[in-house]
């Protein structure tokens, strides 16, 4: 049995209201909000999340590969799965691969790794997609558009959702694209990227794996099926035969259409919910589209210990204007922050187990854990004697901090520079992120995560931050 062995997702902290963005331009408002990613978060960032959320729990050695599907890859010319691997801590004898310019791009990839698994080349293989896409300001897209990310690990044992059937439809139609020099989507007449390009691709490949396998639409407890808008998605359903109550919701009102991880987080939704025995029809679009049915095993109980999509949607925070969401994505002209990086990829090679793997190094005589790596013991001076372990799972707390805002050229003052300590007495310091700084506080909880800190030398450097645990609430 080959199939689904867990399931993460992440949906960023903050939300834009699109009535916020409706009453900047003094057009119509789409009902609802969309997830906005942080200024310091991008697609790799939000993959890293996801595949965290996904691995709960489960030995990272154990995964032969991963998979990054994305249209917003951070890098034109870099394979951006093997910064993620680095970051979970995967070694070095394991299959990357970058999955790009197609909104099927996850669905494509999670095919690859179905693929791999059955022939036998791997047993496990991590599957994310994340996405961070931009639309033209004052059009209709800027509301729809959010941004999230999904993932998935593939297997041949503890299969909590079976794979039985896959099919997939190639067609060329230019209805939803961006050229190497665009940074805003572009899409033709809207009712004609619907008619000839979604609901033509989608329903050929929803009726025609149903038809193969001798099921209809009062067979499936839910159908997963990627849509645009909830319109569009609602008469493309009717169409295939389903009852309201057998939808998945596609969290347009609540995210926004994400891109390539859009169908794959409505299915991490739907496996919350799920049952053993259930069956499952879910489909995606991009340039044709990919269908599967699936069934969920008894084994689904022991993954439900996941932040998933609820607890993602629970926690969160409304930017307070459109304004701060222009700089977020750097729209807008902005000072120069006096606070500035450097970059040296000599340097970022050199360090990137403490940089990206978040390693602290553990003296084998005196179990000090120091951060970061210190080839000599603070506490009994020995040489090159430590065991490097990793934090970037560890929950702390918040030992002092300091707000700066100077720092950031006022732009989305304070800058939080925070002193984490963890169990054993480990110290950490970094900058904080994801919370209201009038809430801050000695000795709150803590989780680290994975963000960007700058660009210079034109490339990214990443680096570890602190925030509060994304618990809900």
């Amino acid at each position: 049995m080959i199939g689904i062995k867990s399931y993460g997702a992440y949906i960023p902290y903050y939300r834009l209201s699109r009535s916020e963005i409706a009453k900047t331009w003094g057009g119509p408002a789409l009902p609802g909000e969309k997830a906005v990613a942080n200024q310091d978060e991008d697609s790799i960032t939000m993959a890293v999340e996801a595949a965290f959320d996904c691995t709960r729990g489960i030995d990272g050695a154990n995964i032969d590969g991963l998979f990054f599907a994305s249209t917003t890859s951070p890098y034109k010319e870099k394979q951006c799965s093997t910064i993620i691997a680095t970051v979970l801590d995967m070694g070095k004898e394991i299959r990357t691969a970058d999955f790009a310019d197609c909104l099927r791009a996850g669905t494509t990839a999670l095919r690859a790794a179905l693929d791999a698994v059955k022939a036998g080349s791997a047993k496990n293989i991590l599957v994310t997609a994340a996405d961070c896409r931009l639309a033209y300001p004052y059009s209709m897209l800027e509301q729809s558009l959010g941004d999230a990310a999904a993932c998935f690990l593939i297997g041949d044992s503890d299969v909590a959702v079976e794979i039985e059937d896959c099919l997939s439809i190639s067609y060329e139609i230019t209805d939803v694209w961006r050229t190497d020099e665009d940074d805003f989507v572009r899409e033709w007449e809207e009712r004609w990227v619907i008619t000839h390009g979604y609901s033509q691709n989608v329903e050929e490949a929803a009726s025609a794996i149903m038809k193969r396998n001798g099921l209809s639409a009062k067979d499936f407890a839910k159908a997963v099926i990627y849509g645009p808008d909830p319109r569009s998605h609602a008469a493309l359903v009717r169409r295939l035969g389903f009852e309201e109550n057998q939808v998945q919701d596609t969290l347009f009102a609540t995210i926004g259409n994400t891109g390539t991880p859009s169908a794959p987080l409505m299915l991490v939704a739907a496996l919350e919910e799920a049952k053993a025995g259930d069956n499952i029809l879910f489909a995606s679009y991009g340039d044709g589209a990919d269908a599967f049915i699936l069934k969920v095993t008894e084994q689904i109980e022991r993954i439900r210990e996941r932040r998933g999509v609820k607890i993602h949607l629970a926690s969160k925070a409304l930017l307070p204007s459109y304004g701060k969401y222009l700089s977020f994505r750097k729209l807008v002209q902005l000072p120069p922050q006096a606070l500035r990086g450097t970059g040296s990829a000599t340097i970022m090679w050199r360090t990137k187990n403490w940089v990206l793997g978040c390693h602290a190094s553990k003296c084998r005589k005196c179990g000090l854990i120091t951060y970061p790596i210190q080839r000599v013991c603070y506490g009994c001076q020995a040489k090159d004697d430590y065991d490097e372990i990793s934090l970037s799972r560890e929950k702390g707390t918040l030992f002092t901090f300091s707000l700066d805002n100077i720092a950031s050229g006022g732009i989305n003052p304070p800058i939080i520079q925070s002193v984490v300590r963890f169990q054993g007495g480990t110290q950490f310091y970094c900058m904080m992120t994801d919370c209201d700084p009038k809430e801050v506080r000695v000795d709150m909880p803590v989780e680290m995560t994975l963000r960007r800190l700058h660009e210079e030398a034109n490339f990214h450097n990443y680096f570890w931050k602190c925030r509060p645990p994304r618990e809900g609430g």
